[in-house]
């Protein structure tokens, strides 16, 4: 079970980080999406109106009577845009208010005719054609599960597994049965191996997206979802045994020892959050949630520091310019940055798991 002492830590911190939170970007984006979804779910976990509140309130500036989202353009064609949709679905349900419907409908809209690899996955952007990357998953198909129960479309959820199927098959590394951050389906990228079309490196945060994606989905889905619940015990399988002496996550997952790599913090919370949550849902075994519990006390006590999330890789990402080849030195480069959303994010969604254990 989560310490008492580090979940009262965190709440400390959230309510600190998002008394003073201010967007990341002008517009509608994926970062500010993951500290939407920390909030409404430690709302959802500690019954906390605060929490809501915030939520409502910076989601609310941006989401007009119409349900236009500041910024938001579906013809970008950015798997990314689609995150903050996910934080629509809780705003609705308890309002009822129709710019928030609407407003999904437009997030759907991109979906409906996102391109798509000749496999059927989406692509990860319009500027990355032909390419799926683990980040996406989690960008997308919760959101698609939520939306696919609200509207009663079951083609839908359908959609999502075969998705998440084509992944494993495409980017899985049998011998570690971890996942490469991206795959390009023609090989023309150069980080691409030119057999498999995999990128060269198991990065911490991408699999931290992937099992996110999953519990995440295993959660929305009301029928039966046993492969989806079998990948998330063999993607967990696979992280527990890269996990740090320290209950951490790596860098780059499969090479701790190795000079220069790091423990770091977003992966940790996700993966943490991912063990807690499947284990919460029957998905996975509970001594993976022990595990989680214990991952993220540790991430609490290496990374809380001072009132600050520290050890958060900035950004990582392939090709484009400057290009980034998904090397293991590309990976070391990123700036290491603290209070980042997309940890603060994970930081919020793990101790919301970590509250729902201890009221258990």
């Amino acid at each position: 079970m989560a310490d008492t002492a580090s979940t009262a830590r965190a709440i400390d911190f959230a309510d600190g980080y998002l008394a003073s939170w201010k967007p990341y970007r002008p517009f509608w984006n994926y970062e500010d999406g993951c500290v939407y979804k920390g909030a409404l779910d430690l709302a959802s976990a500690i019954h906390e109106a605060r929490y809501f509140n915030f939520a409502y309130q910076a989601i609310g500036e941006r989401t007009s009577a119409a349900g236009a989202l500041t910024g938001f353009d579906p013809n970008e064609l950015n798997i990314d845009n689609v995150n903050a949709g996910k934080a629509l679905f809780p705003l609705l349900e308890r309002t009822g208010e129709p710019r928030f419907r609407l407003a999904l409908e437009s997030q759907h809209g991109q979906l409906e005719r996102h391109p798509r690899t000749r496999s059927g996955n989406f692509w990860h952007k319009k500027i990355y054609p032909n390419q799926v990357w683990l980040d996406g998953l989690y960008m997308a198909q919760p959101f698609r599960c939520a939306f696919a129960r609200l509207t009663s479309r079951p083609e839908i959820i359908s959609d999502v597994i075969a998705q998440f199927r084509h992944v494993r098959a495409a980017m899985r590394d049998e011998r570690s049965g971890l996942y490469y951050h991206g795959w390009d389906e023609t090989r023309a990228e150069r980080w691409s191996d030119p057999r498999t079309g995999c990128s060269p490196c198991f990065w911490g945060r991408a699999m931290g997206w992937y099992a996110m994606a999953l519990v995440d989905c295993v959660d929305l889905l009301q029928e039966d979802c046993d492969e989806l619940s079998d990948e998330l015990k063999n993607v967990t399988d696979s992280l527990l045994r890269v996990r740090s002496p320290d209950a951490l996550w790596y860098q780059v997952l499969d090479q701790g020892t190795r000079a220069g790599n790091y423990e770091e913090a977003s992966a940790t919370l996700m993966i943490a959050y991912a063990l807690m949550k499947g284990a919460r849902l029957g998905a996975l075994p509970s001594l993976h949630g022990e595990s989680g519990a214990r991952s993220y006390d540790a991430a609490v006590t290496r990374f809380l520091i001072d009132g600050e999330l520290t050890g958060i890789c900035a950004v990582a990402g392939l090709g484009n310019v400057p290009y980034r080849d998904g090397s293991y030195e590309y990976y070391l480069s990123e700036p290491i940055v603290a209070n980042d959303p997309k940890g603060a994010g994970a930081f919020m969604m793990a101790t919301a798991e970590a509250l729902r254990r201890r009221a258990h």
